[in-house]
This record gives C-alpha cells, structure tokens and sequence, in this order.
C-alpha cells in the first residue's frame, strides 16, 4: 500500500511538472506573438486546454508566469525544480537586475578576443559565437523587444546591449578586413546591422515568432545561416 501511494504521488508530481512546462511554453508563444499587455490567463488556458482555474492553481497570476520565463533565459535549469503550487512572485525578486547583469556579462565576453587573443579568432568563429549568444538568449531578448513599452528598466538596458553588441561586431569586421579574411564594405555599419539582423532572425524569430520555420532544428538553422553569411562576405 506504501509503495501505492508513494507511486500514485510520483506520477501526480510528474503531471503537474509537464502543465508547468505546458504553460510556460504557451505563454511564451503567446508574450512574443501578440504581446504582454493582450495575453490573458485564459488565452494560455485555451493554448494548452486547460481551466483558467488550473492555470492558477500553478501560478498566482500572469506577472508570475511572465517572470518564471524571464528565470528560464538566465537558469535553463529553472524549469526543472520543484515548486510550491501556486508560484508567488516571492520567487523573483530581483529577476530585471539579473537579466541586466546577465546581458552585460553576454556582452563581456563577446568582446574578450578584442582585447586577448584576436590573431586566432576567426571570422568563421565571431558568426558562430554571435548566433549562439542569440539563441541562447532568444525567448528573454523577444520578450524585451515585443514588449519594451510595458517594462522600460528591461528595454532601456538591452537598447544600449544591443548598441554595444553592433559596435563590438563592427570593430571586429574591421580587423578582420584589414587583414583580408573578410570582402571590404563601403557601409560598415549598415552591413554589420544586415549581418545582425540575419543572424538574429535566424537564432531567434525563426524559433518563436516565424510560423512557417518553427520547426527546423536549431543546428541546422544555424548550419545556413553561418554558411550564407561566410559564403557573403568572407573574402
């Protein structure tokens, strides 16, 4: 009988772990493709068919499920601990400071060969980098985009990442036209705007925004977008 119930409880947690799952999943979908302000509990309660009811009995409210999606862009991992039913924004507290910090951290890094080790980093290696840093953040930095005028703090600081992440793309561009390994461009920064902009559509509209592309492996999706820009541009 004991090991009945302890069964009857596993399944029941693994059950409510796969809804919570279901309804970040939806919601995300739901921030990105038609907006914060217009998603309703009941529009992710139809998404995954589902009450409202249930809906909160997972989470006290849609601010609480909005920054549970934040939490997923930092800690990936967040998704897969064990929660007290309904999730309170107890949980959050200081989740915009993290992601600024986490952004900024992003940007860091990007920018370490400039002043390290440029001589063995590559042009194949800077495209490659840049599409991943976009993929792994895609679902946080869509929601500050589709979302900037409903939380300012968020939008404010990615405007001035994205600002540093174009500048930093340029200056390696630069290096790597001086020493040939990349075609000269009349308009620096408008071609480094094009390259962005192809790689972000790439890495992060076609996973959760594009209807018709949602489905190709992040891989391959990464495979011709870095083939097409290597083939565009390099020298």
């Amino acid at each position: 009988m004991h090991n009945i119930n302890e069964q009857f409880i596993q399944e029941g947690a693994e059950i409510l772990d796969t809804r919570i799952k279901a309804i970040v999943e939806a919601a995300t979908l739901l921030f990105l493709r038609q907006g914060y302000a217009r998603t309703q509990i009941s529009h992710i309660a139809k998404a995954i068919d589902v009450s409202v009811g249930t809906i909160y009995h997972d989470f006290a409210g849609k601010k609480e499920i909005m920054h549970f999606v934040l939490k997923c862009t930092i800690d990936p991992d967040f998704i897969n601990k064990e929660f007290e039913r309904p999730i309170t924004d107890n949980l959050f507290s200081g989740v915009e400071n993290e992601i600024v910090s986490l952004l900024e951290q992003s940007q860091s890094d990007f920018a370490k060969h400039l002043e390290n080790d440029i001589e063995s980093y590559s042009f194949e290696a800077l495209i490659s980098d840049a599409f991943d840093i976009l993929a792994r953040y895609a679902a946080g930095c869509l929601f500050i985009e589709k979302n900037q005028f409903e939380f300012p703090f968020l939008a404010k600081h990615y405007k001035a990442c994205r600002r540093k992440f174009l500048d930093t793309m340029s200056r390696y561009l630069t290096i790597f036209i001086d020493n040939g390994t990349v075609r000269p461009m009349e308009y620096l920064e408008l071609t480094t705007t094009l390259i962005i902009e192809i790689l972000t559509w790439w890495a992060m509209d076609r996973r959760y925004t594009s209807f018709e592309t949602s489905d190709i492996p992040l891989e391959l999706a990464k495979k011709i977008c870095v083939d097409n820009i290597l083939s565009a541009y390099r020298s």
